[in-house]
């Protein structure tokens, strides 16, 4: 018989995890090699880390793009979203006609990933804009940035940008990720992709994807620096800050 100590310590250990369904379709499924599995995972993990998890327990899924959104119960679902005990998540793969690619992330922007949203047979050209952080800005020194979102409503104007793009170009397929939370210098802090049959609408597209959402994407910037820190476009008047 386990001593109390022993059973108390299993016990905390398992109330630390969780099982859920995992549904899969096509490509997905075929790597997998079953429709629906069962998998422990941490109390409150996200979709975006069952997706990791797999990769490691299903090497077939690594030759495979990322998964083109995440389903919960029936409902679509950010990648971060926090799971809960017996929910069904449903890895949904990208569809034959391309389209879009929208998300946000806490941690680095994954840019083959990125790439992979796009990848389409009839592209003749794949034009990828990456943001990073600068280390000096209006004259002083960046030490690092935080960046904040309104999430929900972030999403949505960002696939409000990528309809607009679409509308304007004969575009194949497109993905936005933006990256919240701190950015160290060099990293990256939104990346486009955009597929087209040729150059010109490619280079034209994403350029205008990323002026359109640093305008209207509810996405905030704190640049840090050695004496101060402030959040950009909120500088106050008379504060002393660089014009």
């Amino acid at each position: 018989m386990p001593s109390p100590f022993r059973l108390r310590l299993s016990l905390l250990l398992q109330s630390d995890l969780m099982q859920i369904s995992v549904r899969a379709f096509a490509s997905y499924r075929e790597a997998i090699g079953s429709p629906r599995i069962t998998v422990t995972i941490p109390d409150g993990a996200s979709p975006g880390q069952v997706w990791k998890t797999l990769l490691s327990s299903y090497p077939r899924l690594r030759a495979l793009p990322q998964p083109f959104a995440f389903a919960v119960n029936d409902e679509y679902v950010a990648s971060e979203v926090p799971l809960r005990p017996r929910d069904e998540l449903v890895l949904v793969p990208p569809v034959s006609g391309g389209g879009e690619y929208i998300d946000l992330v806490e941690t680095p922007i994954d840019i083959n990933g990125v790439l992979a949203q796009v990848n389409h047979a009839q592209a003749g050209a794949v034009v990828v804009f990456l943001g990073t952080v600068r280390d000096n800005n209006r004259g002083r020194h960046v030490k690092y940035l935080e960046y904040e979102a309104y999430q929900a409503m972030a999403r949505k104007e960002m696939r409000k940008v990528a309809a607009d793009v679409q509308r304007q170009w004969p575009l194949l397929s497109i993905a936005i990720v933006h990256r919240l939370g701190h950015l160290e210098i060099g990293e990256i802090s939104v990346a486009i992709a955009v597929a087209a049959g040729h150059r010109s609408e490619a280079f034209e597209a994403a350029r205008f994807a990323i002026d359109t959402l640093k305008h209207t994407v509810p996405i905030w910037k704190k640049e840090v620096w050695a004496d101060g820190a402030v959040w950009i476009g909120s500088e106050p008047t008379g504060a002393g800050t660089p014009s």
